[in-house]
Parts: C-alpha cells; sequence; structure tokens
C-alpha cells in the first residue's frame, strides 16, 4: 500500500487570534473543543506524530491520539520575534521584515530559522517517508505545511507565503514510493 500522510495545521493559539509570530503557547480553550469535535472526521491511521512545539501536542491529546515526537515537524524559529505581533515588526524592524518577506535565505528576527532551512528540514523528512507504507497522522504548523505544498509542486520557496492554512486544516499528500503528490487540502 502506498504511503499516505496526512498532515493537520494544530489548533489555534494566542499567537494565531493576535496575527503574531508563533511562539511555544498552549491552544485556546475554543481549540481543544474545536479539536476534540474535528476528531470525527480524520481518516484511520497507522501512526501519530506531531511537532515538539506545545500547541502540536495539546492538539493530537485534544483529539484523543497517542503520538511520538518528531522535531523534523516543528515550528520555525522566529527568532526575536517570537510572540510578537506581525503589526509590531513591520512597525520597528520594517527593514529586516521586508528582507524576510522577498529572500527565503533571510532569517527571521535576527538569527531565527530561514524558509530555505525550513524546505531542506522538510524535504529530509519527507525523502525518509516517501518508501513506506501506511497512513499516517503529523500535526504540525501552518508555516510548515506550506512548506510541505512548496517543496512537492517544486515551487519557489517565496511562493510558501501564498498557502493559506488553517487551524485544524488537513492536507493529505501521497506517495506512490517515487514522488509525492497533493491529494487535497480541507478543512
Amino acid at each position: 500500500m502506498p504511503a499516505r500522510l496526512y498532515l493537520l495545521c494544530q489548533g489555534a493559539t494566542r499567537a494565531t487570534r493576535l496575527a503574531a509570530f508563533p511562539a511555544d503557547e498552549p491552544l485556546e480553550d475554543a481549540a481543544r473543543v474545536a479539536a476534540s469535535v474535528a476528531a470525527r472526521r480524520w481518516p484511520r491511521v497507522d501512526a501519530v506524530v506531531t511537532s515538539p512545539a506545545r500547541a502540536a501536542r495539546e492538539t493530537a491529546e485534544a483529539l484523543g491520539l497517542v503520538h511520538d515526537l518528531e522535531p523534523a515537524l516543528g515550528e520555525v524559529d522566529y527568532g526575536a520575534w517570537a510572540g510578537r505581533r506581525f503589526a509590531d515588526v513591520a512597525a520597528t524592524e520594517p527593514g529586516a521584515l521586508a528582507a524576510w518577506l522577498e529572500d527565503p535565505e533571510a532569517r527571521p528576527g535576527g538569527g531565527g530559522e530561514s524558509l530555505e532551512e525550513l524546505d531542506a528540514r522538510i524535504g529530509r523528512w519527507l525523502d525518509t517517508r516517501l518508501a513506506s507504507d501506511g497512513r499516517m497522522l503529523a500535526v504540525t504548523h501552518g508555516v510548515v505545511m506550506r512548506a510541505v505544498v512548496v517543496h512537492i509542486l517544486n515551487a519557489p520557496l517565496r511562493a510558501a507565503r501564498s498557502v493559506d492554512v488553517q487551524p485544524l486544516q488537513m492536507l493529505e499528500i501521497g506517495s506512490n514510493g517515487r514522488r509525492w503528490t497533493i491529494r487535497q487540502l480541507s478543512s
């Protein structure tokens, strides 16, 4: 049976609500409820992995899933911008923010992880899963899911900013053992 991978975006956090760069924070209460309700529609899987980030782990727990941690699925390190509102960074560091938005090699917040580094991390992980069998659910982050889409399409990294992923949205991808294909993005 070819590999099927379901990537699930973590539930909403305070950073989601405030349009802030994520820090390692808990789910909001409403997100826990939404995840537990949504659990009824997830596909049956053979394994569940999550990002080490608190919100991803709490999403899996709210879904009632036993999971293993997968560091490759971790949130981007936003450096000094973690926890700050996008608008605040735009007002205080407009040049640095513009550079980060335009250049996939630029690091956010004076030392965080670049889109290029994220793409390499995700690409390595996808390569290890390519020839596997079975169905896996991976609870991760919107930016990671955007990176997966861009990686599979072999699109310019800048295109990741054009993919909108909402909390608890799922991306289904499949492998024939040689390459990944995008099957669907659903709510």
